[in-house]
């Protein structure tokens, strides 16, 4: 069975162009409910712990680069099958294969400025919200 949670950050790119309503709107409007949720600054060191997972890859060093050029907004969110129910409201990570009407194809610049991010497991969502939130900062 899915889980009920999920996490999600607005990206550096979509918090500059002052998207954060819009994008939240939707989300809510999809009827996630939002447990915790903070606008923060990643540092270099929290990015690259963050995109760990990365590290090999050869966008790695981009990547912490990008997340670090400004603000995020993190929150954990909440619905019945809500990683596979976030992943179809923002839409592919490359804005131009999205589907009409999903976050990335109405927000994103490109692939690498894709917006919005959200967990693709449920353990991921687990781990990515407690890198996030403490259990005090969660309703």
């Amino acid at each position: 069975m899915s889980g009920k949670q999920t996490f999600t950050m607005i990206k550096p790119d979509a918090v500059e162009k002052n998207y954060i309503g819009a994008i939240l709107k939707q989300i809510t409007e999809a009827g996630f409910r939002i447990k915790a949720m903070k606008y923060t600054k990643l540092s270099t060191e929290g990015a690259g712990k963050f995109y760990e997972v990365h590290k090999e890859r050869p966008f790695y060093d981009e990547l912490v680069e990008y997340m670090t050029s400004g603000p995020i907004v993190a929150a954990i969110l909440e619905k019945d099958n809500a990683v596979a129910d976030f992943r179809t409201l923002i839409g592919a990570t490359n804005p131009e294969e999205a589907a009409e009407g999903t976050i990335r194809k109405l927000y994103a610049e490109s692939i690498s400025a894709n917006a919005i991010h959200g967990s693709d497991s449920d353990e991921n969502a687990a781990i990515e919200g407690n890198f996030f939130f403490s259990t005090l900062e969660r309703f």
